[in-house]
């Protein structure tokens, strides 16, 4: 892994709570704060790793937690009180969003339908309980847009992979917009320009490990030591200082977040 001399990295959207990370997720945790990694959210995408990614978050000073219900697994939760024990982890300490949730039309791993119910609920939820949302949405541009501009939660959309048009009314409606290793891929000319149209004041950093490792680490298993990768891209984008996008991005998570003195 290559050393790079930056500190205050904020991952935003991390899933260390993964398998992949069964044999080894101590010991590569232990090894994040020595590579300039300040703070990490451990995002859930249902229920038990909603309870994991509390459990992490208890266990590490540096760690927050998300509690919610990804698209892949709304069908998992209709009919179900799965609501109420989002609304309880909520309510505890470090728990700082609901997410990641969303659409995700490109494997419909759960039908359509039953996704934007799933998404909607937790939107409305988000709003009786004034928490910040973690947004997944994968191909399914026209409704994500359409819930959000319903519900106008606060919040990030994730993972973004979307046009600078799309990034350009997310920022409209008061979002933040997190970028992944997809940033230093080959193809990711359309992705480059909503990057650099996201103001550096509404960016947010993130790896999604154990996936979208960015190059050169393409093909091993992602964690936030990659993460200054996507950081260097997104600063040359801009025309700015690696450490100074950086701390943008960190400062841009607090705020998010609402997390105050981290």
């Amino acid at each position: 892994m290559e050393e790079r001399a930056y500190s205050g990295i904020f991952d935003s959207h991390a899933h260390y709570d993964d398998g992949r990370f069964d044999e080894d997720r101590d010991e590569v945790i232990a090894l994040l704060p020595g590579h300039g990694i300040s703070n990490v959210i451990n995002v859930a995408a249902d229920m038990e790793s909603s309870g994991n990614a509390y459990a992490l978050a208890q266990k590490y000073d540096f760690f927050f937690a998300s509690a919610g219900v990804h698209p892949h697994s709304a069908a998992e939760v209709v009919g179900t009180d799965y609501l109420e024990h989002i609304a309880d982890y909520l309510s505890r300490d470090k728990v700082v969003a609901l997410g990641e949730i969303g659409l995700d039309y490109h494997y419909d791993f759960s039908p359509r339908d039953i996704q934007r119910q799933v998404f909607a609920e937790q939107l409305e939820l988000a709003s009786q309980l004034g928490v910040p949302v973690i947004i997944h949405s994968r191909e399914a541009t026209a409704d994500t847009l359409e819930l959000v501009k319903r519900y106008r939660p606060k919040g990030v959309v994730h993972c973004f992979s979307g046009s600078a048009e799309t990034a350009e009314e997310y920022l409209r409606l008061g979002m933040f917009i997190g970028f992944t290793g997809a940033v230093t891929f080959k193809n990711a000319g359309k992705l480059l320009l909503a990057a650099k149209a996201v103001p550096l004041d509404r960016l947010l950093i993130e790896t999604d490990c154990p996936y979208m490792s960015p190059v050169p680490y393409r093909g091993q298993r992602c964690d936030s030591r990659m993460i200054y990768a996507t950081a260097e891209r997104l600063a040359e984008l801009h025309e700015e200082n690696a450490q100074r996008l950086i701390d943008a991005a960190r400062e841009n998570t607090f705020k998010c977040f609402e997390i105050n003195g981290k």
